[in-house]
């Protein structure tokens, strides 16, 4: 039974990504507090315990520690917010969103300066706001599990934001290969690397993670590319999902990513990883070939 719904809130940002994923999403608006409330009820009387609050931007909406706290009241157990993590700054808003039942923290972190980071969000100030916002949180013992996207402006510096990750005190992050959707796709040609060329300093990144005793992940690099980290692959790691967007629910996204969102191809057949790798996005060789995939 899939234990974890993914509920999109809607797609406003306080950010405006570079490589934004959901950006084309932004006119299907936002869900209302009842729709919201009506979809948590719905989703645990299905059997999920696990709720991630995802968007957009979750926590600049005004009702957001109302729908922590219903979600708690209503029995889901995790109750995790994904999100850029600037609201966070303000250790006020951290201890309230404690008090309403909030489990997980779930911010991203793009780079290990205020340049990389902002470049990427187009945000001035975001970074040190996220900044403080893993302080925060971690300072208040809440699990804090990061999210990084990999593009050519960051890749090159993924080793030194895992130290700051590692000093900041996360217990968990993930290195996230840009998927060539939305802001992504419009952009590609700017901020889309070789995965070949990434795929040193996200292995650097880990090392320096697995040395510190965190939990590191890497999504969206086939194994090929990995070796000898192929163990770090969020396919060991990613549970089965109901996603709730706001124009489709998609029952489990855990086969939508193997089938529909990734590609392997031919020359995988032979490789010892094929049955655990799950390839590429699909956009990717479209417009950079696999060239660089070889099976092992």
């Amino acid at each position: 039974m899939i234990r974890r719904v993914d509920l999109k809130v809607g797609y406003k940002c306080s950010n405006d990504c570079l490589f934004c994923v959901v950006a084309d999403k932004r006119p299907f608006g936002e869900k209302t507090t009842g729709q919201i409330k009506r979809e948590l009820v719905e989703s645990f009387r299905e059997g999920k315990t696990d709720v991630v609050l995802t968007g957009g931007e979750v926590s600049i909406r005004p009702d957001i520690e109302e729908i922590v706290a219903f979600a708690k009241a209503t029995g889901f157990t995790e109750i995790q917010i994904q999100t850029n993590g600037r609201k966070f700054a303000d250790e006020n808003f951290c201890k309230q969103m404690i008090r309403a039942g909030m489990t997980t923290f779930a911010p991203a972190l793009h780079g290990p300066t205020a340049a990389i980071h902002d470049g990427l969000t187009r945000s001035p100030g975001s970074w040190r706001q996220t900044v403080l916002g893993i302080h925060n949180m971690c300072r208040l013992g809440i699990k804090t599990l990061t999210n990084t996207v990999v593009t050519k402006q960051n890749y090159r510096f993924l080793p030194e934001l895992a130290e700051l990750l590692v000093k900041l005190g996360v217990i968990q992050f993930q290195f996230a290969f840009v998927h060539i959707q939305g802001n992504a796709m419009i952009y590609y040609k700017k901020i889309v690397p070789k995965a070949g060329a990434a795929a040193p300093f996200i292995k650097k990144g880990l090392e320096i993670g697995l040395r510190a005793g965190r939990r590191v992940m890497v999504e969206a690099v086939p194994f090929c590319l990995l070796a000898p980290y192929e163990r770090c692959a969020s396919e060991f790691f990613i549970p089965p999902a109901q996603c709730k967007e706001i124009h489709q629910t998609v029952d489990n996204f855990d086969i939508v990513r193997k089938f529909q969102a990734k590609t392997k191809f031919p020359t995988c057949a032979p490789c010892r990883w094929f049955n655990q790798c799950e390839g590429p996005w699909i956009e990717y060789p479209r417009l950079f070939g696999s060239r660089e995939f070889r099976p092992v």
